[in-house]
């Protein structure tokens, strides 16, 4: 039983909000692209394979960082830094992960399965880039930007008359691209001084005192390129006030974020409010086609 519950805390399971931060882009490609109704297999597929995905990248993580996350005060539990599972058993667990996304994969058409590829690199490299690249954020954040056109084309590749690229699917990977940067510099933030103690690179020890600022504006380009999406989609007003409320909440958050010494509680909260953000703008993007 010990074991199986460190298994699910390896995988992620018992936090959801990380695992739905990654679903959610998805989601907003696969009900774009199907203009709010998207086949409901492909939707099925587009969840288990954003699970299976996730389960995997965190396990390349905790393999990557195992002699790291000891020395940090929130990844020490972990289940390899705290010896609760061994590097064996760790790797048998992350192959399972990544067959079951690769079997997924294989249901996709040509194209989709060829960026299923592609994003693997950019999953099993951002825990190295932690170490070499000053904003590791940005890798994961490209890797983020994957499920977006991974879901796009899945759903577009099945539609008849469905561009599988068009403009709205490069400005909804930028937003996609911006938000990760954004919530995922905040997470970074908690873990600063321990990070500049231990020697892993962050954006939020990149932009130092101006990360407050550097999030606002990954946050702003966000909206801007959400704007991009509806104008060249021509969704309803609906999407806009989804966002409008998104844009509030994302202004608050930053303003918060400027605080002389935020507590530490805001950062984990700024973030699992994305999650919610997230889903209100797949609402708006969900309305705004099929109004």
């Amino acid at each position: 039983m010990n074991s199986l519950l460190a298994i699910v805390q390896l995988l992620r399971w018992d936090k959801p909000a990380g695992r739905l931060i990654l679903m959610v882009p998805a989601l907003w490609g696969a009900f774009l692209a199907g203009r709010g109704t998207p086949p409901p297999l492909l939707i099925a597929v587009v969840v288990v394979g954003t699970l299976a995905t996730s389960a995997a990248g965190c396990v390349i993580n905790d393999i990557w960082d195992r002699n790291l996350d000891p020395l940090v005060d929130r990844t020490k539990d972990r289940p390899l830094a705290s010896q609760k599972l061994s590097l064996g058993v760790a790797a048998v667990v992350g192959t399972i992960s990544l067959i079951c996304a690769f079997v997924l994969a294989t249901f996709l058409n040509p194209v989709t399965f060829a960026l299923c590829v592609a994003a693997v690199p950019a999953i099993a490299l951002y825990p190295g880039a932690k170490r070499i690249f000053p904003v590791p954020q940005l890798v994961l954040a490209i890797a983020w930007g994957f499920a977006v056109l991974i879901s796009w084309t899945a759903v577009a590749g099945q539609l008849p008359d469905c561009p599988i690229w068009e403009p709205a699917t490069l400005f909804l990977w930028g937003a996609t691209v911006l938000w990760t940067l954004g919530f995922d510099t905040v997470y970074a933030m908690s873990d600063r001084s321990d990070d500049e103690r231990v020697g892993i690179l962050s954006s939020a020890r990149f932009f130092g005192p101006l990360t407050p600022t550097a999030v606002g504006f990954f946050f702003l380009g966000t909206a801007i390129f959400l704007v991009c999406v509806g104008l060249t989609m021509q969704l309803h007003a609906s999407f806009y006030a989804a966002l409008g409320l998104c844009v509030a909440a994302w202004g608050w958050q930053t303003k918060r974020l400027h605080q002389r010494q935020p507590p530490k509680s805001l950062f984990p909260q700024v973030f699992r409010q994305n999650v919610a953000i997230g889903f209100v703008l797949l609402a708006g993007m969900i309305a705004g086609t099929l109004l």
